[in-house]
């Protein structure tokens, strides 16, 4: 790990996925107060208090337009990417989420609760957009065997950023009356440090060799990424990865979704929603006491952290697949057991204590596989061409999934009650199920490697090249073998 891999790392999951994080949770604590000054603007404008069924309609909005923003952002990643570069992409993404900071901020100052919800889908965009390209980009700069690690990075960053946001969202902090305005304009500070300092850190190397074909920049961005000047094994894969998509063809969005060989890296994307849009709810009908929840929803947020930063660690040794499945096998377990749990609470006091520890479960399974993993393994299972569009079709599934659960939720709740966690847990066993039969291990291999197993159980043939050498332009061959014959 030199100092230039490790700060593109933090500069681009700090100015990006913390506020991904960060905007899951924010409105989480202040929402009894932001709830209030709607109720307060409405009943300025009309003369008459808001119709409750009304404002849970106006909440529901607030929440899920900012994985409905996620699903437009995903919607852009294919076209971004391709033409503005990974990097060019994060750059241009800071100013949704500079723009939404300054809505959000100044929200009570104009009077007006609809810049809120408009400003949540620009927070969105950005969010969806960060959650696939800073992946991408990392797992494209990163060596095959601190891959995983750091491809687990964006995801730490994402649980920072909603435990920043449930510690500045006490009431004695920022979550209160008078502070909302500023826990929600806090947002565009990343993003601005990330626009005056990612510039001068390399683009992928990989974007630069194999799409717009100029080696020399390629090269130079390896050797500051890998502290040593010899690249020419990683130059030399690059080359035949490209050759090899020559041969396949270009993918769009239509191909990937047809093309057999990429059938189970395109199913195999998948997300579960986590419980923190409604955290306080689920807390409450816990029993839990009002003046406690938001400590509680805290401590949770530190394990998150903690379960996170314990993935990013053991990744790279127990590989991908076993987190996965560890992680489904809690997170259905703690589903199960929560719905009896809070079907018996009022009659079995201990039962609130069940519960939380079933919420305080399911965030560890999720923690260690569910939400990391996936993208780093859509990184590692796709292609140069076909990844764009395979993170933009991926995370436009996963973003839809969000915006749904956050808008049907509290009707769902309603309607079934403590069995609602049922459908959560059905979704889980039935993952697991996929990924014990169809995912397989990736960690410490090439692209090129993970391409061949992928191709072989997708019984797909792959032709390769007479020898490796044979990707590899003519020029620098005989450069190579200029310096061989000089050396001895």
């Amino acid at each position: 790990m030199t100092l230039s891999l490790a700060l593109v790392t933090l500069i681009s999951a700090f100015g990006s996925s913390f506020q991904y994080g960060y905007n899951v949770s924010v409105i989480n604590s202040p929402a009894p107060y932001m709830q209030d000054f709607y109720n307060r603007t409405y009943l300025d404008r009309t003369g008459v208090p808001m119709d409750s069924s009304f404002q849970t309609l106006l909440w529901s909005l607030t929440v899920s337009m900012f994985p409905l923003g996620g699903f437009f952002g995903s919607l852009m990643v294919w076209p971004l990417v391709n033409n503005c570069g990974r990097k060019g992409t994060l750059l241009i993404n800071n100013l949704f989420s500079i723009a939404a900071a300054i809505l959000m901020g100044t929200s009570e100052l104009a009077k007006t609760f609809e810049v809120i919800i408009l400003s949540r889908v620009i927070m969105g965009i950005f969010a969806g957009l960060a959650s696939n390209v800073v992946p991408m980009f990392l797992g494209e700069m990163s060596p095959k065997n601190l891959r995983g690690a750091i491809g687990v990075v964006p995801q730490l960053f994402i649980t920072i950023g909603i435990l920043a946001a449930q510690i500045l969202g006490l009431s004695s902090i920022l979550g209160n009356a008078e502070g909302w305005p500023v826990l929600l304009g806090l947002t565009g500070i990343p993003s601005l440090l990330q626009l005056l300092t990612l510039p001068f850190f390399p683009e992928s190397p990989r974007y630069l060799l194999i799409q717009k074909g100029n080696e020399e920049q390629a090269r130079r961005a390896l050797q500051r990424l890998r502290g040593w000047e010899d690249v020419d094994d990683e130059v030399e894969e690059m080359y035949q990865e490209d050759r090899s998509e020559k041969e396949e063809g270009q993918f769009s969005v239509l191909s990937l979704c047809t093309f057999r060989g990429l059938r189970w890296q395109l199913i195999s994307w998948g997300a579960q929603t986590g419980v923190f849009y409604y955290a306080d709810r689920i807390f409450e009908s816990a029993g839990v006491a009002s003046s406690s929840i938001q400590y509680v929803t805290v401590s949770i947020g530190a394990i998150n952290v903690v379960m996170t930063l314990l993935a990013v660690f053991i990744v790279e040794s127990l590989g991908r697949r076993i987190l996965l499945l560890a992680g489904f096998v809690l997170c259905s377990a703690s589903c199960a057991v929560l719905t009896l749990a809070l079907n018996l609470q009022s009659s079995v006091s201990w039962m609130s204590y069940l519960s939380i520890a079933c919420v305080i479960l399911y965030i560890i399974g999720h923690a260690i596989g569910p939400s990391p993993i996936p993208a780093v393994m859509i990184t590692e299972m796709f292609l140069q061409s076909s990844r764009p569009a395979a993170f933009m079709v991926g995370g436009s599934v996963h973003w839809l999934s969000n915006f749904t659960v956050g808008l049907v939720f509290l009707y769902m709740e309603a309607g079934l009650g403590p069995y609602s966690f049922l459908i959560f847990c059905a979704i889980c066993l039935a993952t697991m199920v996929y990924i014990f039969f169809i995912v397989p291990e990736t960690k410490n291999k090439t692209f090129m490697e993970i391409n061949r197993i992928m191709a072989k159980r997708n019984k797909v043939e792959i032709r390769e090249s007479e020898e490796l050498k044979d990707s590899f332009p003519l020029g620098k061959r005989e450069e190579k073998k200029e310096l061989s014959s000089s050396e001895m």
